[in-house]
This record gives C-alpha cells, sequence and structure tokens, in this order.
C-alpha cells in the first residue's frame, strides 16, 4: 500500500478508527506460482499487548500456507467512496481508511489454547453472554473444539493510510463532504465523518456535523 506524507496516520488515530473495527482480510503466502490465500475474518485487537487472535475451521488452506511462511498481513479497510473529477480538479480518486497489520502467525493446536482465544473473542463478540464460555472437553463447545484452530498474531508493522485529500487547499477538501452529503451514497457517511475529521486536524477547528 502507498502512504503519501499527506495520507499517513498516526498511532492514536489508527487505534481510535480501529476501536469499533473487528473484520479484515487475512494475508498468507500461498505455494509457488499459486498467489496469496485470502481469508476475511473477525479478529480480536489487543494494540496494546501488540497481537491479534482468531480461530479458523481447521480445514482452511490458510494454515497450511502459515506452517510454510508465518508471515502474514491483516488488511481493514473502510470509510471509502468514490470522489468524481468535477468534485476536485478534474481528475477522479477513492477515498478510504486502511490499516494493514504486518504480523508473524502461530497456529494454536492444544484445546486450552484454543478455549483461551475462543473466551477472549466470545467477550468481545457476545459480551451479553457472559455465562457462555467454552471449555475444553466440557459440553457444549469442549467436543467441537477438535473442528477448529486458533490464531495468534504477533504484530510487526502497523502502517496506516487515510486518504482524503489532505494535500489539496482545505476549503476545497471540506467542499467535498458538501457534495458526499448531497449523494448519500453507500458508504458516503462514513467517508464524509473521517474527511471533516481530517480536515479539521489541518485547520484546528472542530469537525461538522
Amino acid at each position: 500500500m502507498l502512504i503519501r506524507s499527506w495520507d499517513a496516520g498516526t498511532e492514536a488515530e489508527w487505534r481510535e478508527w480501529l476501536a469499533g473495527r473487528d473484520f479484515g482480510l487475512l494475508a498468507a503466502n500461498g505455494p509457488a506460482g499459486g498467489g496469496p490465500v485470502l481469508v476475511p475474518t473477525h479478529f480480536l485487537l489487543d494494540a496494546d499487548r501488540g497481537e491479534i487472535v482468531l480461530h479458523l475451521a481447521a480445514a482452511n488452506p490458510l494454515f497450511a500456507a502459515i506452517r510454510s511462511d508465518p508471515a502474514v498481513t491483516l488488511a481493514v479497510t473502510d470509510d471509502y467512496a468514490f470522489a468524481p473529477g468535477y468534485w476536485r480538479t478534474g481528475t477522479p480518486t477513492s477515498h478510504y481508511a486502511s490499516v494493514h497489520f504486518r504480523c508473524r502467525a502461530e497456529v494454536v493446536e492444544d484445546p486450552a489454547g484454543k478455549a483461551e482465544i475462543l473466551n477472549r473473542q466470545l467477550a468481545h463478540f457476545q459480551p451479553e453472554t457472559p455465562q457462555t464460555r467454552v471449555t475444553p472437553g466440557a459440553e457444549p463447545f469442549g467436543p467441537q473444539l477438535s473442528g477448529i484452530r486458533g490464531l495468534r498474531l504477533t504484530i510487526q508493522q502497523v502502517r496506516a493510510k487515510f486518504k482524503y485529500d489532505d494535500k489539496l487547499p482545505a476549503a476545497e477538501q471540506a467542499a467535498q463532504a458538501d457534495r458526499l452529503a448531497e449523494r448519500g451514497a453507500p458508504g458516503d457517511q462514513g467517508t464524509r465523518e473521517q474527511l471533516l475529521r481530517r480536515n479539521a486536524r489541518r485547520t484546528g477547528g472542530c469537525p461538522a456535523d
């Protein structure tokens, strides 16, 4: 992913943006000539611990790829929209936010380790049922642990891009927010919020509604 100086996101910025996002695309190196292995997946980020955990079906081809090469990348992309050329300076573009985690993956196969990952995910994704937890060997979920594998991703590098025309004059950048509000297509509201947030950071103001 190409990141220009004006598009680069700070650690505080990507942490805040990811606070409400937990679904991404996990990529591993496939066999020679076979291309990468890509898996859309939910995940649990613990930025303070420098790790990401998730689980997949044991038959997922990602595991064979990881055993050959544990280097993986998890990408999260959202708040995207197309900006026509007549909105800006005659050249169309795409607005989006994207955070890439370059990681080293560890496959977790022991029942206790898999249960620990599942319970962390349940606490995050299903907090309304704290009584639902996984215990190895215990019904109802313990006997099903053999059908999954856990993944623990140790974060080695984070690359964050917030592409919202920060290279344009601030007034021209802000004017696109009105265009997005008028169009109201899927994705436009989130894009508008990010564009206004970035604009306010440049101008020292507060993001407009």
